[in-house]
């Protein structure tokens, strides 16, 4: 499947009209203030028939998650993904999720720059400085492993709408909430292949 044409019927929803954003803030830490563009506001739009209700896609050249609700309707959100190389498609499944989730960088990320994750191979308590933020959603492999990817939060917004991060998406803390609070485990997730990957 190509990528979504979003210029369908495409309208802000109001958050506190549609209850699309938590009303229990994930406080950001302060030395991460930063006011998100108001274009990157989760948004209703129309994604038509094709997509069943109760999906998540991630399309990361447009940098857009999609959580379909049904009636061909979808909420997307901005999100930051994986830099090249280090993005990974696929069809996956939620198979954990967890608040203020621990953190530990993979394998591969300590051979990769021991410098900045070597001091965190026993992991990181969850909290606002965790690079995983305020929720997770942890994608599993269709023989029910963990893939290490993972769908979080981040304290540093200003990644939002970028391709930063070592592979997983990430949404500000107050819209992984959100998000966290209507995904149930099971989930289906498709992550669309990256251009130039």
């Amino acid at each position: 499947m190509g990528e979504l044409n979003l210029k369908r019927r495409d309208f802000c929803v109001a958050s506190l009209a549609f209850g699309l954003v938590s009303a229990r803030s994930a406080t950001a830490h302060p030395a991460a203030a930063f006011e998100l563009p108001p274009e990157f506001a989760p948004t209703l739009i129309d994604v038509g028939p094709e997509f069943p209700a109760g999906e998540i896609h991630v399309f990361p050249n447009l940098f857009n998650l999609l959580w379909t609700i049904g009636d061909g309707l979808a909420v997307r959100y901005t999100v930051g993904v994986g830099r090249p190389g280090l993005y990974h498609d696929g069809r996956f499944t939620v198979g954990d999720k967890r608040e203020w989730p621990k953190w530990r960088p993979t394998n591969a990320m300590i051979a990769r720059d021991p410098d900045a994750y070597a001091k965190y191979t026993d992991g990181m308590p969850g909290g606002i400085d965790n690079p995983l933020g305020a929720r997770a959603l942890y994608l599993f492999d269709e023989a029910g492993h963990d893939t290490y990817l993972r769908i979080h939060g981040t304290n540093d917004p200003r990644t939002i709408g970028t391709a930063v991060s070592n592979g997983c998406a990430r949404l500000t803390n107050d819209h992984i909430v959100d998000l966290y609070d209507q995904v149930p485990t099971g989930t289906s997730v498709n992550l669309y292949r990256q251009n130039g990957v």
